[in-house]
């Protein structure tokens, strides 16, 4: 039975220390509490049964996490590590922000404009032009350097 433990304590050792699966629970983490203060911006949201507001805000989470996620891939490819994350410059993170900006945009104007997902309330500050909301794009302003500090404090933990 210690074996066991032991081996399945050593392989969640393993996933810890790799940065796919930190990027995603960190992405997950910090976006959640966002995604829940931005229930009055969004039509119809304020009027859902308490737990189905919960559950959109838990996929929108996880969509954040898989934002994130490919945002790390892409400056992974653009660094030609996935290690870049350890000697996080200002221009990665820039970088990583803006690339994270672009695709919140894009898919932004494509659910609110193009595919009607969703609609913003009329407290929901916008992009002129565009009508992006302004919160979803703040929240890739913000949340990004604190997930990148998290991450890398993590990997680099002895």
């Amino acid at each position: 039975m210690k074996s066991i433990v032991q081996k399945l304590g050593s392989s969640l050792a393993s996933v810890t220390r790799q940065p796919e699966p930190n990027v995603l629970l960190f992405a997950f983490l910090l976006n959640l509490p966002w995604e829940l203060l931005q229930i009055r911006f969004f039509e119809r949201m304020p009027e859902l049964a308490h737990w189905d507001g919960v559950a959109v805000c838990v996929r929108a989470a996880a969509g954040d996490g898989v934002i994130a996620l490919l945002a790390f891939w892409a400056i992974a490819l653009l660094a030609g590590t996935r290690g870049w994350i350890a000697r996080l410059s200002i221009r990665t993170l820039c970088t990583y922000v803006v690339i994270g900006l672009l695709y919140t945009v894009v898919v932004e104007y494509w659910a609110t404009q193009v595919a009607g997902r969703w609609q913003y309330a009329a407290a929901m500050p916008r992009l002129p032009l565009l009508e992006t909301g302004l919160l979803p794009l703040l929240q890739w302003v913000l949340i990004p350097p604190l997930l990148l500090w998290v991450v890398r404090r993590q990997l680099t933990q002895p």
